[in-house]
């Protein structure tokens, strides 16, 4: 006996390639929501960070999976704090992660941060042949990623679970 050409075969892998085509739009609309929230809660000085919060949904033959991600490299201070302050003061950040925090003042180079933003935190500044150097002790936690998920995990689970329940329905009738 053999199954090529067999016409409910084929309907059948149709069917279950169109509910992976409803299940990473679903997928995508839902890592759309952990976005909008992030965007919508992060502390920006600029909008450099809020607008380097990205989203990609990937899938292969058994997963489908909505990533949300930031390409600044700063980001992570922001998140998580810097220095004492980030360790006196990081409530809302992932229970997952335990950051080190330095604990020292540490130098940072002009090139290295506007000058509106050391500024803004009045820090204190040397001027040398290498350029100014301003002098950070650290930062509170402003965390915007992890609450963005996890606010969000709840409602996203069930529309992840109630699509593709709805997606099966309608090829079993």
């Amino acid at each position: 006996m053999s199954l090529e050409g067999d016409k409910g075969l084929d309907r059948q892998l149709r069917d279950l390639e169109e509910i992976d085509d409803e299940m990473r739009d679903i997928v995508d609309t839902e890592i759309q929501k952990v976005r909008s929230a992030a965007q919508r809660i992060v502390h920006v000085d600029t909008e450099a960070l809020r607008e380097g919060i990205l989203v990609e949904v990937q899938s292969d033959e058994e997963t489908i999976t909505g990533i949300c991600w930031i390409e600044k490299a700063y980001a992570a201070r922001v998140e998580f704090g810097t220095g004492p302050k980030g360790q006196r003061d990081h409530n809302g950040i992932s229970p997952e992660y335990t950051p080190a925090y330095k604990q020292y003042p540490w130098w940072i180079h002009e090139k290295d941060i506007d000058r509106r933003v050391a500024e803004k935190y009045h820090w204190f500044y040397i001027d040398t042949p290498e350029g100014r150097f301003y002098q950070c002790a650290g930062q509170p936690a402003s965390p915007f990623m992890y609450p963005a998920l996890a606010d969000n995990v709840d409602s996203i689970t069930e529309e992840i679970k109630d699509g593709f329940q709805r997606a099966i329905e309608r090829r079993i009738k």
